[in-house]
């Protein structure tokens, strides 16, 4: 069957090519191959090449933008694309104004945007911004967004005390008999609950369902049934686990991790992440049922175990991408660490106080608080304190464990306890 290759609607065939493109091999007037076919205008090749050239540098600001841990979504890049489009445009501080209203920054990181947009369109030095360089926190989804810039990774035995500085290496856990049985079985009817807005058929109590009883009615010809029911479900709330993986916490790490792989296959929806100098989701890793795979893809997951500290920052870069954020709302927060912050806990009290307004309740379990002298003394502690509903021991699996498993019954705040103790 021959295809009609001069039919530019002819499904699979494409369309012959201009004139002149490509007219075949010719001897004495004769063609001895048939012309090249192009491809129809919906191929791959075509939408790929659809982006005008003069659109190419808009795009590539909105992904350095994206490097640097903006919270930008696609429909904003086309939107700021589009709004370029309408105005013009005349001058750079149209497409700046453009930018500002569709990629819309956070106001805390204005000037770090502005020094980005003239480093970019302007080719200026970028100078030193907030959250650059040594100070800037990197985010890795496991999703699949990684970080572009290649770092030297090596294999580290020893971590150190408490440092903001960052050091990136690697870690291996071994394997033992697994105990967390009994907590994964238990975890998922010791979560706190709430009323969700779902509604289901009740047969005893709850509120009249109107919509089915007159269907019902309708049904049985204006007979009057008894009546329906339903009343709003009650589901377990999220569970969120941040875990603190710098060199201070390199002895409790290990039995943090399998704790987490234990919360993530018993509770219905629990999220997981590291942070150190950088911020790592781990949870897809975590869902791998067999605890020793598990483990080995977090350990690659995870570029800066044993390193330093920044947690301030870190839990901030964590509140400014919308779906992390989303993870505390509502959620009993467990933040796994020894809160020994280095310099100024200006960063660190801000966070725990969105924290705090987000979640359902706010714990540090901090490994300091297995000897009985601990007392939260220090700037950080004190500082974050107030805003705190539990203080309590992380020195050990058992405790850690009954602690979590009691996170549905209510307990004097934090601060109401330590005052005692002192």
């Amino acid at each position: 069957m021959m295809r009609d290759l001069d039919n530019p609607f002819s499904p699979f065939t494409g369309r012959r090519c201009p004139e002149g493109v490509d007219e075949g091999q010719r001897r004495d007037g004769q063609k001895l191959a048939p012309p090249l076919t192009c491809l129809p205008a919906s191929s791959r090749r075509d939408r790929e090449e659809s982006l005008p050239r003069a659109a190419e540098p808009f795009l590539g600001f909105a992904q350095l933008l994206r490097r640097h841990a903006f919270a930008i979504a696609p429909e904003q890049v086309t939107s700021f694309m589009q709004a370029v489009t309408l105005l013009g445009p005349r001058s750079m501080s149209d497409i700046r104004e453009a930018a500002l209203a569709t990629l819309a920054p956070s106001p805390d990181r204005r000037s770090e945007f502005d020094a980005h947009f003239r480093g970019y369109f302007y080719g200026d030095a970028r100078p030193s911004t907030e959250g650059e360089g040594d100070d800037e926190t990197r985010i890795k989804d496991d999703r699949g967004s990684r970080d572009e810039e290649s770092q030297a990774v090596r294999q580290e035995k020893g971590g150190e005390l408490s440092s903001a500085l960052e050091q990136l290496s690697r870690r291996d856990f071994q394997l033992d008999p697994d105990s967390l049985g009994p907590f994964r079985g238990r975890l998922a009817s010791a979560l706190p609950a709430r009323r969700s807005f779902r509604a289901m058929r009740s047969r005893s109590r709850g509120t009249l369902d109107l919509r089915r009883s007159l269907s019902e009615i309708v049904s049985a010809d204006g007979d009057i049934p008894s009546p329906l029911l339903r009343r709003r479900q009650t589901v377990p709330r999220k569970l969120l686990l941040l875990i603190d993986v710098s060199g201070s916490m390199k002895l409790h790490t290990a039995d943090y991790l399998k704790i987490a792989h234990a919360a993530v296959q018993g509770a219905a929806r629990a999220e997981v992440l590291t942070f150190g100098t950088r911020l790592t989701r781990i949870t897809s890793a975590l869902r791998i049922r067999d605890r020793g795979q598990a483990l080995s893809r977090t350990a690659a997951l995870v570029d800066d175990w044993d390193g330093g500290t920044r947690m301030g920052p870190t839990l901030l870069a964590f509140l400014s991408v919308p779906r992390f954020a989303a993870f505390a709302r509502g959620a009993a927060v467990v933040i796994l660490s020894d809160a020994l912050e280095r310099g100024d806990h200006a960063d660190l009290g801000t966070a725990m106080r969105r924290l705090s307004a987000r979640a359902f309740r706010l714990s540090l379990a901090t490994p300091l608080a297995g000897d009985p002298r601990f007392r939260p003394a220090t700037a950080a502690l004190s500082a974050i304190l107030p805003v705190l509903d539990d203080l309590v021991d992380g020195s050990s699996v058992r405790s850690l464990t009954d602690f979590i498993l009691s996170l549905a019954r209510p307990a004097p705040a934090a601060e109401t306890i330590w005052k005692r103790v002192s």
